[in-house]
């Protein structure tokens, strides 16, 4: 094949910014805002089932609670009712009335064991409603950091894709003075050789797989011809012939 020497050197600067692509793609997909929102949304997913949950239990609790306290109420106004008989006079059997008597005293410790039972579902209540509280205030405070991560990315992913557009605008009028042929040829090394398809030979030197070129190979490249498209024997990229090829 062959092609212009200027035509071979634009290749040069097709593969820069083709370089200059691929760095920006590996930027932007390796951002340590990705990560870091990653992060952000794992810690909120968890603050969140754990506000569920005391939320839950929050609800659990004052629904425990209003029972127990219900429970009470009706042991105090059983309660009230037997003291009222009793202190009616009406009773007047013995038996009755010590069996009534008995009722008191037994209701009496009821009461007291449900107050107590009161006092510990109105604890864990409160205890409830604290860490409710803490967890809201965590879940938003992740909230917003999220919404200020994201902001983050977002600005670094609009500043890249700027660039992106910018070089790839470049790259069009670049590439529109290069032989269709060529270019084909190189895209296909490109692709080929891991995003790189043209190399400069640099004293004596190929710079896509940085090994210098045999005395053989070097006296190959010294008679073809300046139009001649020459290839890397090592790695097969073309070889653009510079000033400083050493040649």
């Amino acid at each position: 094949m062959n092609a212009a020497p200027a035509d071979q050197i634009r290749l040069l600067d097709v593969q820069a910014l083709d370089l200059r692509l691929t760095q920006l793609a590996h930027r932007r997909e390796t951002l340590p805002e990705h990560a870091e929102i990653r992060a952000v949304e794992a810690e909120l997913a968890q603050q969140r089932d754990l506000l569920v949950a005391a939320r839950t239990e929050e609800s659990d609790t004052a629904r425990e609670q209003a029972k127990a306290e219900q429970d009470v109420d009706q042991v105090r106004q059983r309660a009230a009712r037997d003291r009222q008989r009793l202190d009616s006079g009406k009773i007047t059997n013995p038996k009755d009335l010590e069996s009534l008597q008995s009722e008191i005293a037994s209701l009496a410790r009821r009461q007291d064991d449900l107050e107590t039972i009161v006092l510990d579902i109105m604890e864990r209540h409160e205890a409830a409603q604290a860490r409710t509280k803490e967890l809201t205030g965590a879940v938003e405070e992740m909230e917003a950091k999220r919404v200020e991560v994201a902001a983050r990315r977002d600005a670094a992913l609009q500043e890249i894709d700027t660039e992106a557009d910018a070089v790839r605008a470049e790259r069009a009028e670049v590439v529109a003075a290069v032989p269709d042929v060529l270019l084909k040829l190189y895209d296909k090394l490109r692709e080929q050789q891991g995003g790189v398809g043209a190399a400069r030979l640099y004293q004596r030197r190929c710079e896509g797989c940085r090994l210098e070129l045999n005395i053989t190979e070097l006296n190959e490249v010294r008679d073809a011809a300046p139009d001649a498209v020459v290839r890397c024997e090592n790695c097969r990229r073309i070889l653009v012939r510079t000033p400083q090829s050493g040649l």
